[in-house]
């Protein structure tokens, strides 16, 4: 059973000690302790996920509360989460936010614990899991942020009974040599269009991957499958299809200009009448996005009847099923879509999209849903009553992180209410949306809120005695032999070095390792 304690207000970062004061025994989540004793011990921290989020959050929390003491969970023997496995080989740019993760990770206070699933089963065979019970006993904050690992369906006839059909997210962890997905092998060989199903970025990267010269991600650190996958693809044209309009889409001018820019490669024009003609009044950023689709849609130096392969914007469509080329064949061979209009102008970027019933088929060998990400909640949360909305795909919190629950009042009236010392942070706090810049905002509140709470006398865990943090997790339930399977820090950057003098030798950055097992036996 877990204890709760109200902190006595002091000035944060006391030599990394932090005067408390202790109540009795009461429920794990009681709001109103009891009597109370005085103690000191450091403030111990369980951050559940290693991507940008977990990282963000602990960088500002060992900033501001000196001593903190910080172990982050990851289920993979790599850290990084979607900056290794979500952001495009050819953005290498991105990944710089790497360096601040290492300075994070050269404090003695930090504690890297790869290759442990929290809660659910590893999906690997080569890891190991520990109950979200056991955490509870031996810190004194809990950090929820392990991200959104499932992808939204459509919900269409064909999408899981055909080939060809794919999930953006699966097709981008591939590339990047996610184990997970190391045996999709998705068949680009069948025909020569394919359809983008989503109008985000990420249905972007997929679509310049899919377009991209072999020889310029030759010099990435895409993963050598997806090499010779994308050497042998007969893809040309590739559709990216959305339900509303360009005023409308969620992709950014940089992924555009990307794609715009791809050697050999065309754009297929937009309909002008899509396009507002008094950009002058839009604010910057859709103004410069409505100018590039705008110059593109006119120019003429590329036309697709001049170059290999081309792509297209295609608005106005919601997919209606995916198709074969007869009863007997489990094949992709099309993609039928209704048209749409917008329920007011095209140029309002709230407007949404109503049907027309009139349909429009593409022919199609290969398809991509990229319709968004979706948190799932660890098999533990039940037990421990921890609330998911399921709608939203979050763990539910106050908007700073704290995650809530909601009680019934003696007038059968709703309130609402924070569990002590658990927190949240990233996708699984906000929903799938925005870049590696708004989820260090995301994750800079989270932390700012358990400063708060350290600060204002608000309960934690445990705060009644010392906790021992991943020492106690690990002689509660590892078992003999379990510990050499357990990656540190210093075991990744083997796995680091490894990989590098891999890629060298290829004339590459990195060439990563694609199986847990693989992983593992740089480590002996």
């Amino acid at each position: 059973m877990a204890f709760v304690a109200r902190v006595k207000p002091r000035a944060i970062g006391l030599r990394g000690r932090w005067p408390l004061q202790v109540h009795a025994p009461c429920r794990m989540y009681s709001q109103h302790p009891a009597h109370h004793t005085t103690t000191e011990h450091p403030f111990r921290v369980a951050v559940i996920g290693s991507g940008p989020a977990g990282f963000y959050t602990t960088y500002k929390l060992m900033a501001k509360i000196q001593g903190t003491k910080v172990d982050m969970y990851e289920s993979l023997p790599v850290p990084f989460g979607l900056v290794r496995f979500g952001v495009a080989p050819d953005h290498p740019e991105v990944k710089n936010c790497q360096e601040k993760f290492e300075e994070v990770a050269s404090s003695p206070d930090f504690n890297f614990i790869g290759n442990v699933s929290v809660g659910t089963k590893s999906d690997h065979p080569d890891g190991l899991t520990v109950p979200l019970a056991s955490l509870f006993r031996h810190y004194n904050a809990i950090i929820f942020a392990y991200g959104a690992a499932q992808d939204r369906k459509l919900g269409i006839p064909g999408e899981d009974q055909l080939k060809g059909v794919y999930s953006a997210r699966e097709f981008v962890g591939w590339y990047n040599g996610l184990p997970e997905h190391a045996n999709l092998n998705p068949d680009l060989t069948q025909g020569d269009e394919a359809v983008v199903i989503g109008q985000g970025n990420v249905a972007l990267d997929v679509a310049r991957m899919l377009l991209e010269d072999v020889d310029v991600l030759r010099k990435t650190d895409i993963a050598a499958h997806a090499l010779e996958t994308l050497s042998q693809s007969r893809v040309k044209r590739v559709h990216v299809v959305g339900r509303r309009g360009p005023m409308q889409a969620a992709f950014t001018i940089k992924e555009v200009r990307e794609l715009m820019k791809l050697s050999d490669v065309s754009f297929h024009p937009v309909d002008t009448a899509l396009l507002p003609t008094d950009l002058k009044s839009l604010p910057r950023a859709p103004r410069r996005l409505m100018e590039m689709l705008a110059k593109g849609t006119t120019a003429t130096s590329q036309s697709p009847s001049e170059t290999s392969k081309s792509w297209s914007l295609d608005f106005c469509l919601t997919p209606k099923a995916f198709s074969s080329s007869s009863p007997d064949s489990n094949q992709l061979a099309s993609t039928t879509f209704e048209r749409t209009t917008l329920s007011s102008s095209p140029f309002d970027p709230n407007a949404y999209a109503l049907p027309t019933g009139e349909s429009l088929t593409l022919p199609s060998s290969v398809a991509f849903r990229s319709i968004g990400y979706k948190s799932t909640p660890l098999p533990e949360f039940q037990d421990i009553n921890i609330p998911f909305d399921e709608r939203r795909g979050i763990i539910s919190n106050d908007g700073h992180g704290r995650v809530q629950h909601e009680e019934r009042t003696r007038g059968a009236e709703m309130s609402h209410g924070s569990f002590p010392g658990l927190y949240c942070a990233g996708w699984v706090k906000t929903g799938p949306t925005g870049v590696i810049a708004s989820t260090m905002e995301n994750a800079f509140a989270t932390a700012d809120a358990i400063i708060e709470d350290w600060v204002s006398r608000t309960p934690f865990l445990n705060v009644d005695r010392k906790c021992h943090g991943w020492e106690g997790v690990r002689s509660e339930v590892l078992k003999s032999g379990d510990e050499k399977r357990v990656v540190d820090w210093s075991g990744w950057r083997r796995i680091d070095e490894a990989e590098r003098e891999r890629g060298k030798e290829r004339g590459r950055l990195r060439e990563k390792f694609t199986r847990t097992g693989e992983m593992l036996s740089v480590l002996g």
